[in-house]
């Protein structure tokens, strides 16, 4: 049995990890937030130690490791928001504990240089959610792929979109510098997912660029990718309003669409097994995702572009 420490634990995405603390027989030994609302903890962790200040948290997770080896942290689960997730990679790893973080590992591909410096310097390893790489549907899909002589490349269109009420751009996914913006925030799962499918990145455009969506096109090693994201719940289609969906989620592959809406349970818990048998996503995992879209930001508009996405 491994003990886990988290921070974030009142967001979004802290129960799919708690889950899978949970689910691979490993236990939470403590948790922080600056936000109290963690009732959460009790369906999983009710003994949890709790803290709103992270200096505290830190205190307390270093006097477990000099004073009390039995509940030494043997991971922390980084699940705050994405500006803080380097800092808090770091703070694991001067623990003397690997770090499982939430993506994106960071916002900028320099600080992943730094960091792979830590891992060295601590012995200490750093693993990143990057769980459509453990979904059964999309590994078929991927060895598929791989079995077949790439004589042209493939013909990619990606749409996602993702209602959001106002809440979000008042909140940290709102602003640019916390989170990256809506490429970093709602799509680098799936440019990681194309980069794993179809190869390292030759070109790439941005078409548009708001608050709210984004679009653009991407030359891969082995396609061609149109892609569009989107919070803007009037823009879902048809299809998904009439079904009363408020995500509309499609990738397209030489006109065949590709299939996974169903199988998500249980990634967090299978990514988790993963990291706990030695394996997981590292670094170089997720370094082209992240150098992918650190340089959509800051790219120049086309104005008229030739190779653009249906929605456009």
């Amino acid at each position: 049995m491994k003990n886990f420490a988290l921070t974030g634990a009142a967001g979004y995405i802290a129960p799919r990890h708690l889950q899978a603390i949970k689910d691979t027989g490993n236990r939470l030994i403590a948790a922080a937030d600056p936000h109290d609302s963690v009732g959460v903890l009790d369906r999983w962790f009710p003994n949890a130690s709790f803290f709103t200040e992270i200096e505290r948290f830190d205190r307390h997770l270093e006097k477990l490791r000099r004073y009390s080896p039995e509940d030494k942290v043997h991971y922390l689960s980084v699940c705050s928001p994405n500006h803080l997730h380097d800092a808090q990679i770091r703070l694991a790893l001067r623990l003397g504990a690997d770090a499982i973080c939430e993506k994106p590992l960071v916002l900028k591909p320099s600080n992943l240089d730094t960091l792979k410096e830590i891992e060295r310097e601590t012995g200490g390893k750093i693993f990143n959610i990057l769980q459509l790489r453990v979904h059964p549907a999309l590994i078929d899909l991927k060895n598929k792929l791989s079995s077949k002589p790439n004589i042209e490349k493939h013909n990619v269109v990606l749409s996602y979109i993702t209602s959001r009420g106002p809440w979000y751009r008042y909140s940290w996914k709102g602003n640019e510098e916390k989170s990256g913006g809506i490429a970093t925030n709602i799509g680098i799962h799936f440019f990681d997912l194309l980069i794993w499918f179809f190869g390292s990145v030759q070109k790439t455009e941005v078409h548009l660029n708001n608050p709210d969506k984004m679009s653009g096109f991407i030359e891969l090693e082995n396609a061609n990718v149109s892609w569009y994201l989107s919070i803007d719940r009037n823009e879902l289609p048809q299809q998904a309003v009439e079904k009363n969906q408020t995500t509309f989620r499609s990738i397209t592959i030489d006109g065949s669409e590709v299939e996974f809406t169903e199988g998500f349970t249980d990634l967090h818990t299978s990514v988790y097994a993963e990291i706990l048998a030695g394996r997981g996503f590292g670094i170089e995992d997720a370094r082209p995702s992240i150098e992918l879209v650190y340089n959509l930001r800051g790219s120049k508009i086309i104005e008229k572009p030739e190779l653009k996405h249906p929605f456009l």
